[in-house]
């Protein structure tokens, strides 16, 4: 590859300014302090107030197109959508572009993948669900998203369903696990729905909560790989009581499904757990730390941040009959999601308090998915059993692989989780000297770079140099280029901006500033 400006050269005057013309310079903060739009903001301000904490000023209209994208469908934003966007004057511009892109079909493909993650759809060891049986649990999970079903129904399914996991999917659930024992049915439970690490708790505790999923059975057919999942009466044999996590005994009769005993406390709208639980974990998506931190580790001695915050979220989920697009709209339109991400103080307790969007590197998928959009290119992704139910067609996105045995060595090295345990720490997008030597040295990069047609689509259709640097931040950082970045940029390339080589090194160098490989 050709000699590359340095990256804190090109791009990284970054973190400082907005523009829709480059001779404007208002780089990532706006110009107007943050004033509470909503519920969500009078709690957090008050309590920033209180601890007399000042809190970012709001992101700009770039940093927040990037950051609604990015956030709600795991995508990037094309030049054309950012410009765009960027040119509308509507004073509610931001508020309609969350409601399209909750609309999006990308919407559905993202949200299942973090999905994928927790519930551990996965074909291969040690989950072994199977191609067949991956993909149709899936397909169930993302059409439930899609269709923006109530989350209680979605929930109740998983836990109550009969039949064969390839035509019933939502019976994967009792089966994605390292083993398939009550015990481990009730674990699994208490982390995806409950947020918590059961494995903590005192083991009369544990067991107890156990009984209630101790009559699920299973049984093969005649179809490989094929198994029926279904309530077994008679691994009951007399009338017993069990207790219910929140210290509720209930009697149980062996004719009687004791999951749907379970999935109707659990999904009661008055269950401590069961709405913090959810509106946590978006929280923490969105916002990249939960009010209850880590977000699936609720405990008596890990309190939330916020009380008031979380139960307000989880009282809104219940009042909209578990409508979880509600809580999305709720937090994206918050004054505090569109704070900056550079922080107004320096005190400590700023980032547990919400004062400033914090920074977080995009993860494995979302990264490789912008590579591919900004190069025009693919990326092959294989499983280590490839099996007809595991070929992906050509091009196909990074966030909407189904199974996590379909995998790539990019996907490996950037940290995307193994699934194996339906921990929220199993996914890393903590950086690593392995990631930065790929993507300033790679032969897999720099091919995706050299020879994009997209990128050269960019030169051809440029009127003036000028439009090629506006084309190439446009389309990699969501944004116009400073006056100060063109001159940079014109001193670097001789004033030839239109060379294949110069066009090569200021794609590379920005693919390679924080400001692209973060959401911000």
């Amino acid at each position: 590859m050709s000699s590359a400006p340095s990256s804190e050269r090109v791009g990284t005057s970054a973190l400082a300014s907005e523009q829709g013309k480059n001779s404007i310079v208002i780089p990532f903060e706006a110009s107007t302090d943050p004033a509470p739009s909503c519920r969500i903001d009078h709690l957090v301000f008050s309590r920033l107030k209180r601890l007399a904490i000042r809190p970012a000023n709001l992101c700009s209209d770039a940093v927040f197109v990037r950051r609604a994208y990015l956030d709600v469908i795991g995508t990037l934003p094309t030049a054309e959508e950012t410009t765009q966007f960027l040119g509308e004057a509507n004073p509610g511009k931001r508020s309609a572009l969350i409601d399209r892109l909750l609309a999006r079909q990308e919407f559905a493909d993202y949200w299942a993948m973090k999905w994928s993650d927790l519930l551990r759809i996965k074909a291969e060891f040690p989950i072994n669900l199977w191609p067949n049986a991956a993909q149709a649990y899936h397909h169930w999970v993302r059409s439930w998203i899609r269709d923006n079903r109530p989350y209680d129904l979605f929930v109740r399914e998983m836990l109550t369903a009969n039949g064969s996991n390839f035509r019933v999917p939502q019976v994967n659930f009792c089966r994605a696990l390292q083993n398939k024992e009550p015990r481990a049915i009730a674990q699994a439970v208490a982390l995806a729905f409950m947020g918590v690490r059961a494995e903590k708790w005192p083991e009369a505790r544990l067991r107890e909560m156990s009984v209630f999923f101790s009559q699920i059975d299973y049984k093969p057919t005649r179809e490989w790989k094929e198994e029926i999942v279904f309530f077994n009466p008679e691994k009951m044999h007399a009338p017993r009581s069990a207790t219910l996590p929140d210290g509720v005994r209930v009697q149980l009769r062996p004719e009687q499904d004791a999951r749907l005993v379970f999935a109707t406390w659990l999904t009661n709208p008055h269950n401590p757990w069961f709405a913090r639980n959810i509106v946590n974990r978006i929280w923490s998506w969105l916002l990249g730390r939960g009010i209850v931190h880590e977000p699936d580790d609720m405990r008596p001695d890990n309190p939330p941040q916020h009380p008031e915050l979380l139960a307000y979220l989880a009282q809104e989920l219940s009042a909209s009959h578990c409508d979880l697009k509600r809580i999305y709209r709720l937090i994206l339109n918050s004054q505090t999601y569109q704070l900056s991400s550079i922080p107004a103080t320096d005190n400590p307790a700023g980032a547990a308090n919400f004062a400033y969007y914090p920074l977080r590197r995009l993860s494995a998928e979302v990264l490789i998915d912008a590579l591919c959009q900004i190069t025009g290119s693919g990326e092959e992704y294989t499983s280590a059993v490839p099996e007809p139910f595991t070929v992906m067609p050509a091009g196909e996105r990074a966030i909407r692989l189904p199974d996590g045995s379909i995998t790539s060595s990019f996907l490996e090295l950037f940290g995307r989780p193994p699934r194996d345990t339906g921990l929220e720490s199993e996914r890393s997008d903590r950086p690593s000297a392995a990631q930065r030597l790929h993507l300033l040295n790679s032969t897999h990069i720099q091919r995706k770079i050299e020879q994009s047609e997209s990128l050269q689509d960019l030169v051809r259709t440029a009127k003036q140099p000028r439009d090629v640097v506006n084309g190439l931040y446009l389309t990699i950082l969501s944004r116009y280029p400073t006056d100060e970045e063109l001159e940079t940029v014109k001193a670097y390339s001789g004033g030839a901006l239109k060379r294949r080589d110069a066009l090569v090194d200021l794609a590379w160098a920005l693919i390679n500033t924080s400001e692209f490989l973060y959401r911000h």
